[in-house]
């Protein structure tokens, strides 16, 4: 086995590893509170389906990992066509809900007289079916890739394949990949246009908020500290997603158009992908007081009257 090969079998795995521990933490945590009755807040729902959908997303890093450490190792046919389209699924869902968790967020902290103010009653409301709304989205766009999918045996005997490792995956042809290259890259170009403009608006408010304290000398709120918190913890995770999946974007457009597979962009591409998914739940358990809170309280059988102050 090639020491390339070691390399990059130690980093899926370790991504792999970390991403799924962390977000397991963080799904049990909402489990927990589901079962003790916590009313949980609207963003906390957007953070439970972004927290699922990453875990789908790493899920990939499983077989990805195996392959890397043995050459021997293919997924069947059918595992192949549930492994990729589940994960471009999750990977579109993952992109929509943190575009809808800026966007609640800037909403939230919009001022009184803003155009923006009229949506806070409405917002939470539809927030349930936005989120369901962006699965079936997903699975619409990428309800090609089962069609397009085959294992490695049964590609071997097809030509015009790209290999992956462990899946295989049929070459259309040129007009076809094009086509599905311009749909995926509106799609994710959409989400993150929605997500930069919100964090744009975001650092404005909070650029004015900071000003209007210095001019009344520190005299905040805690319920403006707490939503100054939170809105700096969401422009924190827009910001990461931004820098992992626009590199991600580019990757995918460029390997979607080629004939054949470089394996060396092709790897890179998933990493980048993988990236979000493995430091989001630390992040969030670093930004997010509520979640540490929700952890420890439920430890300690008093969750209602320890959660009743949450800083999200």
């Amino acid at each position: 086995m090639a020491s390339r090969d070691l390399n990059v079998g130690f980093v899926f795995l370790s991504q792999t590893a970390m991403g799924m521990l962390g977000n397991s933490v963080l799904l049990s945590c909402f489990i927990i509170a589901d079962f003790s009755g916590i009313r949980m807040k609207p963003t906390d729902m957007i953070v439970k389906h972004l927290t699922i959908a990453n875990f789908i997303v790493l899920c990939k890093g499983i077989p990805q990992t195996t392959a890397a450490f043995s050459k021997t190792y293919f997924l069947d046919y059918v595992s192949c066509k549930f492994t990729l389209y589940f994960h471009r699924v999750a990977r579109g869902v993952s992109l929509g809900s943190t575009s809808l968790l800026s966007v609640f967020q800037a909403i939230t902290i919009s001022p009184s007289n803003s155009k923006w103010a009229q949506f806070k009653v409405r917002a939470p409301r539809i927030i349930g079916p936005s989120l369901d709304l962006c699965w079936a989205l997903q699975m619409l766009i990428y309800a090609f890739i089962p069609l397009y999918t085959t294992d490695i045996r049964a590609g071997r005997n097809v030509t015009g394949i790209k290999y992956f490792g462990y899946c295989a995956v049929v070459n259309p042809g040129r007009l076809i990949n094009t086509l599905n290259a311009i749909l995926l890259t509106s799609n994710d170009v959409m989400f993150l246009g929605l997500m930069m403009w919100a964090s744009g608006y975001m650092m404005f408010i909070l650029h004015k908020h900071k000003q209007r304290v210095q001019q009344i000398h520190r005299s905040l709120s805690s319920k403006s500290s707490s939503v100054t918190r939170a809105t700096q913890s969401i422009l924190t995770l827009a910001s990461s997603f931004v820098l992992f999946y626009v590199l991600s974007i580019a990757f995918t457009s460029y390997l979607s158009v080629i004939d054949g597979t470089i394996q060396w962009l092709s790897n890179t591409n998933l990493a980048m992908a993988m990236c979000f998914p493995a430091f989001c739940p630390f992040l969030l358990i670093k930004h997010y007081a509520s979640f540490s809170c929700l952890c420890c309280t439920c430890s300690r059988q008093t969750t209602h009257r320890a959660c009743v102050v949450r800083e999200l």
